[in-house]
């Protein structure tokens, strides 16, 4: 028997078995189908009978119909339960959401009264500024004047009543903001003026000479009487005595030393310095002298020690003030920083 033969013989029993697993699993679905059908066509009778049984109500639905209502109910019961929870937690937000804006209308009503009171402060700040430049001669900053014809914080003290409270705040808090910018501009001119001023008092003898908090005056500028002679003679400056030892003598400006000498029946240890506008300052009796001639310092600077060199009856410095050749009461010079102790 030939190779093609036997292929052709094992062929037709493969599609023969197929052949009848096949027709065998269509036919067990299809009486599965019939089965249902059957089933599903099955009617019962609902009957509802009242309490009084005067009249029976009845009716017949199927199994598919009992089926779709039964998967409807359960449909609506389960979509009832997914929207119950959903509302539930939009209840719980609308609560805390309610529980914020209590607590942001609390801190708004705060706000509204640090701004109102800001505005009281922010007034009397005007005013003293006012005074201040008045004083100096200066005038606040006002680059909208042609805008709020009535004043720097015109439009800060003025402002209308708008429907939304929190937009009240804001432009109340915006136009303090334009008057502090517009204030700062106007410090800047007050402290460039006090620096200025304040080179100036360094180039004027203001500064007590001795260390701060220590000495006292035993001699005043004028007229005293000579503590050897016994006769009646111009005191030139003042005396500054301390019991301390070693006090420091300091520059009352800035200056040049112009003389640093010893006088052994006079002043003793002594140094002068020259200060700008014709002034120049003496300091006498000193211990220990720092400096030299043609030494530049500043004020405050240490120049020495308080001592009792040269005619002296103790420890003391005697401090001079001149203008040109032409003495003059040193504290006129010093009450100007309230040097005097």
């Amino acid at each position: 028997m030939s190779s093609a033969h036997n292929y052709k013989k094992v062929e037709n029993v493969v599609l023969d078995f197929f052949i009848s697993h096949f027709n065998i699993f269509v036919a067990s679905i299809a009486g599965f189908y019939n089965r249902v059908m059957t089933r599903g066509k099955q009617r019962f009778t609902v009957m509802l009978i009242p309490h009084s049984e005067k009249q029976i109500f009845n009716f017949k639905i199927s199994v598919f119909s009992l089926v779709f209502i039964s998967f409807l109910l359960s449909g609506i019961i389960l979509v009832f339960f997914v929207f119950s929870t959903q509302f539930s937690g939009l209840s719980q937000l609308l609560i805390t959401k309610t529980e914020a804006l209590k607590d942001t209308s609390a801190s708004l009503e705060i706000m509204r009264d640090e701004v109102n009171e800001l505005r009281n402060v922010s007034r009397s700040f005007e005013s003293s500024l006012n005074s201040t430049l008045g004083v100096l001669g200066l005038e606040l900053n006002n680059s909208k004047s042609d805008e709020n014809a009535g004043g720097d914080l015109a439009s800060f003290y003025n402002i209308e009543e708008q429907d939304s409270g929190t937009l009240k705040e804001i432009t109340d808090l915006q136009s303090l903001k334009t008057f502090l910018t517009e204030s700062g501009k106007s410090l800047e001119k007050v402290s460039d003026i006090f620096a200025s001023q304040g080179d100036l008092l360094a180039d004027l003898p203001t500064v007590w000479p001795v260390g701060s908090g220590i000495g006292r005056i035993t001699n005043y500028f004028g007229p005293e009487i000579h503590p050897f002679t016994g006769q009646w003679y111009l005191h030139k400056g003042i005396d500054i005595a301390s019991y301390r030892r070693g006090v420091t003598i300091n520059a009352a400006a800035n200056g040049k030393v112009v003389e640093r000498m010893y006088d052994a029946m006079g002043f003793g240890n002594y140094v002068v310095i020259r200060h700008s506008y014709g002034y120049s300052t003496k300091y006498a009796h000193m211990d220990k002298v720092y400096v030299e001639e043609g030494d530049i310092v500043t004020q405050g600077q240490k120049l020495g020690t308080m001592g009792n060199t040269g005619l002296s009856t103790g420890q003391h410095l005697h401090f001079e003030v001149r203008i040109g050749s032409q003495v003059v009461d040193p504290l006129r010079f010093l009450d100007i920083n309230s040097g005097i102790h």
